[in-house]
């Protein structure tokens, strides 16, 4: 057989592998093609060249898509022969991101986007951390609630296979931790976000109060000059397909961020929804007993188009060691919210959401947020 035989007939096969285009995906790249086809008043070369330009697309995606699935199974069968212990694993999706540096915009702005390696956010704005609309910030520490996110939910929590073969060994605590993050635009799919969405709004009713970790118990409590928005623990299938694509690039985003390869314990996730006067105060996520094998931070935006909120800002600082705990030092990075953008750092930095105004107050209009924690 010819190259070119051998590519058609692999092509063959990945058209009926629908994690690789769903018939959804299949009928509207149909109705595109003849649309671009039948278009009257169309020059033959215009044609010719608007069905390149959506061949090409589709095989990037296509491309990436199929790299990620064979990929996966190519890793099964090497786990399955050698003497490693497996554990159960999210199933296989495939990664079709762009990522590049992002800088502050105004709120409500559409960012321009285009394909780049993933980087680190170089904006730095030396502003004090007045967030809260009730008190000023307190220092990790000295605050009876000890800043460290949620409490753990069965739902909250997968097993996942290895990243790497060994655990990173704690290492001893730098003088100065800088402000440092990963930006990856067009995360998910278009239909992975539609979706995404649509469960979110269909599932108003089970969000709760959020709470925080105090530092002296494992149960979480609510404190409203602290942090106020609501959660959903229960994500159904969305968690594993977020762990999916987040697997699929992260020894790209851990390398960004100067931190080695390691075995991922267990996952927390869940959805956040802010509405008005919502915020979180600075703090990290790994700050008291129950968390410490936090070691990976997660936000992911979304929201419903047009964007009916401002603020919400994710603000992560460089901090210094003080009598044992971390405390900002007054600079830090800020990242507007950003449709269909995911956002990681390292767990122990310091970081805050900005009050949010949303103007409607209704849930619809939040600002939402997959968001979790990698363990080691």
């Amino acid at each position: 057989m010819t190259p070119k035989q051998i590519l058609d007939s692999f092509s063959e096969t990945l058209m009926r592998d629908e994690r690789i285009l769903s018939p959804q995906e299949r009928s509207l790249i149909t109705n595109l093609l003849q649309h671009a086809r039948a278009a009257t008043g169309t020059s033959a070369e215009t044609q010719e060249a608007v069905t390149r330009v959506i061949a090409g697309a589709i095989g990037e995606t296509v491309a990436q898509r199929a790299f990620a699935v064979l990929g996966g199974s190519i890793v099964d069968r090497i786990l399955q022969g050698s003497a490693f212990p497996q554990s159960d694993s999210a199933s296989t999706r495939p990664a079709e991101f762009m990522a590049g540096p992002k800088q502050p915009q105004t709120p409500g702005t559409a960012p321009t986007k285009q394909p780049q390696t993933p980087g680190i956010s170089p904006t730095k704005q030396p502003q004090t951390p007045g967030i809260s609309p009730t008190k000023q910030p307190q220092t990790p520490g000295t605050s009876p609630i000890a800043p460290a996110g949620q409490p753990q939910s069965p739902g909250g929590l997968v097993s996942t296979k290895v990243v790497s073969g060994s655990t990173v060994a704690a290492a001893e605590r730098p003088e100065r931790l800088a402000a440092n993050c990963v930006i990856l635009d067009e995360f998910l799919a278009p239909q992975e976000l539609a979706e995404l969405t649509r469960f979110t709004l269909e599932h108003e009713a089970e969000f709760q109060r959020s709470e925080v970790i105090s530092a002296s118990a494992e149960k979480g409590v609510i404190d409203y000059d602290y942090r106020r928005s609501r959660v959903l623990m229960d994500l159904g299938q969305h968690q594993e397909a977020m762990l999916a694509r987040i697997k699929s690039v992260l020894p790209q985003v851990l390398q960004k961020l100067g931190m080695e390869e390691f075995t991922i314990r267990d996952v927390e996730a869940q959805i956040t929804a802010s509405n008005d006067g919502d915020f979180f105060q600075f703090h990290s996520d790994n700050g008291s007993a129950p968390v410490t094998s936090r070691h990976l931070t997660f936000v992911y935006f979304f929201h419903r188009e047009p964007r009916q909120f401002d603020g919400g800002e994710l603000r992560i600082h460089d901090a210094r060691l003080q009598d044992g705990v971390y405390v900002s030092e007054g600079t830090y990075q800020t990242i507007v919210p950003q449709q269909n953008q995911i956002v990681f750092f390292p767990c122990e930095l310091l970081h805050e959401i900005t009050p949010v105004e949303c103007a409607s107050h209704r849930f619809a209009d939040s600002r939402f947020t997959l968001n979790g924690w990698l363990r080691q």
